[in-house]
C-alpha cells in the first residue's frame, strides 16, 4: 500500500518518518545487481549512499524522498571505473535535487500556468534553484521538439526589453520570432539587430523557410534587412498599427511646435492646442457633433496657419487607406499619398511622413493582400512581459528563453507525460 501511495516503479518503502518540516520517506530499489559500465564484468557492493530528493506533497505535507543508493566497486584492476552509484532516471536524474515526477509537475506549473518559481518552490519546500534546474531539464525537450514549430506561412518580428544590467542600467533586448498565423512564439533571439535574427533563420531547414509567404514587421530597418536577406521570396507587410501610430506621432510633433511658436511655452491646460490633443487622436467618425465642434473651435483658436489642421487631415487620410478593399487601388493610393504629403505646402513633419510612406509603400500596401498584422507578435510580447512581472525581472538568458517558450511557445505538453508517474 505504501509503495502504491509513493507511486514510483520498482521500489521498496523501508520507512516513513514524520519530521517537523516535511514527511520523510525512505526507499530502496528492487533493481538487480548491475554490471560494470566499462568492462561489463561482475561488481561488488561497496557501500550505501543516502540521497535526499524533493518530492510532491503527500497528504498535504511537504515530502522528502530518501533514496538509499548502492555504491558498487569493480574488482578488475585494469578497469578505469573504481566505483559507481546506481541510477534510475524514472526516479530522478543524476545529480538532481528533485524526483522526476516532482520536476515534471514543477515544469507544468511554471511553464503552462506561468506561476512564479519562488511560489512553486514554496509549495515544495525547497530552494528556488532546485525548481528552476528542474524546469530547464524537463522543459528543454519540449521547446526543442522539432514538431513544435510545424509549418509556418507567416512570421513576424518584434523586440522586447530583456533586462537592464550594469551600473548605468544598460538595456539588453530580445527579438521574438512569431508565427502570426497561429499566434505562436517560435523562438527568442538575443538582441534586436539583424545579425542575430539572420543566424536564427539560417539555422532553420530550407524547406521550412521556403513555405513562408508573408513576413510582418513594424517600421524597423533592421528587421526589414532580415527579411530581405533570409526570406527574399516572402511578401513583407508593414503593421497597420505602427503606420497609424507614426501618423499620430507626427501630428503631435506639429501640435507641440505650433504651440511653442504661438504661445512661447509648452502646453498648459488653458491652451487650445493642448486641450485638443486627445480629440485629434480619436478617429473622426467616432466623434459626435459636440466633440467635432469643440475640436474645430480649438483648432481655429490655437492654429492660425492651419498647420495642425493639415497634420490632422493627413493622419485621417493615412487611416483611411485601410478601409480600401481593392489591393490594386490600395497600391496606387499609397504611392500617391506619399507624393502628396511631400508637397512643399505641407509642414516639414508631414513631408517627413510622406518620405517614410514612400519608402515603405510596398510593405504598407501589402496588408490589403493577406490582412496579416503584427498583432499576434504584440500579444506574445505581452505574455513574455507577464512572465517577467511574475518573476520580478529575469537576468539569466537561459531561464528567460525557457520560461518564455514554455508559456507562449505552445509546446506539446503530452510529451511531459504527467500521468505516468
Amino acid at each position: 500500500m505504501c509503495e502504491a501511495l509513493v507511486g514510483l516503479p520498482d521500489v521498496n518503502v523501508d520507512g516513513v518518518g514524520d519530521w517537523p518540516r516535511w514527511l520523510r520517506i525512505a526507499i530502496t530499489t528492487r533493481a538487480q545487481r548491475p554490471s560494470c559500465p566499462t568492462c561489463a564484468g561482475a561488481v561488488w557492493r561497496h557501500d550505501d549512499l543516502d540521497v535526499e530528493l524533493v518530492d510532491l506533497p503527500c497528504f498535504e505535507r511537504r515530502t522528502r524522498l530518501v533514496w538509499s543508493k548502492s555504491r558498487w566497486r569493480c574488482p578488475n584492476p585494469n578497469c578505469e571505473v573504481v566505483t559507481f552509484v546506481e541510477s534510475d532516471h524514472r526516479i530522478a536524474a543524476d545529480r538532481a535535487g528533485m524526483t522526476d515526477r516532482a520536476g515534471r509537475w514543477a515544469t507544468f506549473q511554471v511553464g503552462h500556468h506561468g506561476r512564479a518559481v519562488s511560489e512553486v518552490a514554496a509549495d515544495l519546500g525547497c530552494d528556488w534553484h532546485t525548481v528552476m534546474d528542474a524546469v530547464n531539464h524537463h522543459g528543454r525537450p519540449l521547446i526543442d521538439d522539432p514538431n513544435r514549430i510545424g509549418k509556418t506561412v507567416a512570421v513576424g518580428l518584434d523586440e522586447v526589453l530583456f533586462c537592464r544590467e550594469g551600473k548605468f542600467k544598460h538595456r539588453l533586448w530580445s527579438t521574438q520570432v512569431v508565427d502570426v498565423a497561429r499566434g505562436q512564439l517560435l523562438d527568442v533571439v538575443p538582441g534586436r539587430d539583424a545579425a542575430s535574427c539572420c543566424r536564427w533563420f539560417a539555422d532553420q531547414p530550407v524547406e521550412w523557410s521556403a513555405r513562408i509567404v508573408w513576413a510582418t514587421l513594424d517600421l524597423s530597418g533592421s528587421y526589414r534587412s532580415v527579411f530581405d536577406t533570409m526570406l527574399p521570396h516572402a511578401v513583407q507587410i508593414a503593421d497597420p498599427f505602427h503606420v497609424v501610430k507614426l501618423a499620430n506621432f507626427v501630428l503631435d510633433e506639429v501640435r507641440r511646435r505650433v504651440q511653442n511658436e504661438t504661445c512661447g511655452h509648452r502646453g498648459r491646460k488653458t491652451d487650445p492646442l493642448y486641450r485638443s490633443r486627445k480629440l485629434m487622436t480619436i478617429a473622426h467618425e467616432r466623434l459626435d457633433d459636440e466633440s467635432n465642434l469643440k475640436l474645430v473651435g480649438l483648432l481655429e483658436a490655437g492654429d492660425p496657419k492651419g498647420e495642425v489642421r493639415n497634420a490632422w487631415h493627413a493622419k485621417e487620410v493615412v487611416r483611411s487607406l485601410y478601409a480600401i478593399d481593392d489591393a490594386e487601388v490600395a497600391v496606387e493610393f499609397v504611392a500617391q499619398l506619399g507624393i502628396d504629403l511631400q508637397d512643399q505646402s505641407c509642414p516639414p513633419e508631414i513631408r517627413r511622413l510622406g518620405r517614410t510612406i514612400t519608402t515603405w509603400r510596398h510593405q504598407i500596401a501589402a496588408w490589403h493582400q493577406a490582412r496579416f498584422t503584427n498583432g499576434p507578435t504584440e500579444a506574445v510580447n505581452n505574455l513574455i512581459k507577464r512572465v517577467k512581472r511574475v518573476a520580478f525581472g529575469i537576468t539569466n538568458w537561459t531561464n528567460y528563453r525557457t520560461r518564455s517558450l514554455l508559456y507562449a511557445g505552445k509546446p506539446d505538453w503530452s510529451l511531459l507525460d504527467l500521468n505516468s508517474r
